[in-house]
């Protein structure tokens, strides 16, 4: 019986641990996100100015920012949902998915859709991350349907 409630009191644990507030991350300490786009490699910065997590869902950030491109800049609002974490000793990956609405401001805005992957090392004396690596992989797709252009991006 001991064995049963302890392992009830486990699970419990499990299910309503709270997911620790990581929204500074995509912030990527006020840097933009740098990558290419499209098939031409063509040059992309993604800016994160806010990030907040959701409160009925811990998994789930809120963003929003900007995307540059040549002249083309838009402002976007989206969210960042971890799917994974794995954990080891000294390093964490944390998988997910994001989408990115930009402003509706004719042929060159569109969506960002795609996966993300964020690895980090902790560090045990300091306490504090270090070696963060933040890689956006995906798709952007104008909202007329006539655009659709791989996307890479990391931060810097």
């Amino acid at each position: 019986m001991k064995k049963i409630l302890l392992l009830l009191i486990l699970v419990s644990n499990l299910v309503l641990a709270q997911m620790p507030d990581i929204s500074n991350v995509w912030r990527n300490n006020s840097k933009p996100y740098t990558g290419t786009i499209g098939d031409h490699k063509q040059e992309i910065k993604l800016k994160v100015n806010i990030s907040e997590q959701n409160r009925k869902n811990d998994q789930e950030y809120f963003v929003s920012g900007y995307s540059l491109v040549d002249q083309s800049y838009a402002k976007f609002e989206g969210k960042f949902i971890i799917t994974k974490y794995k954990d080891t000793k000294n390093k964490g990956v944390v998988f997910g998915e994001y989408e990115l609405a930009e402003e509706n401001k004719g042929r060159h805005s569109g969506i960002f859709k795609g996966k993300f992957i964020y690895t980090f090392k902790w560090n045990k004396k300091t306490e504090k991350i270090e070696a963060q690596y933040i890689e956006l992989v995906g798709d952007w797709k104008s909202y007329d349907g006539t655009l659709d252009f791989k996307t890479r991006l990391k931060n810097q």
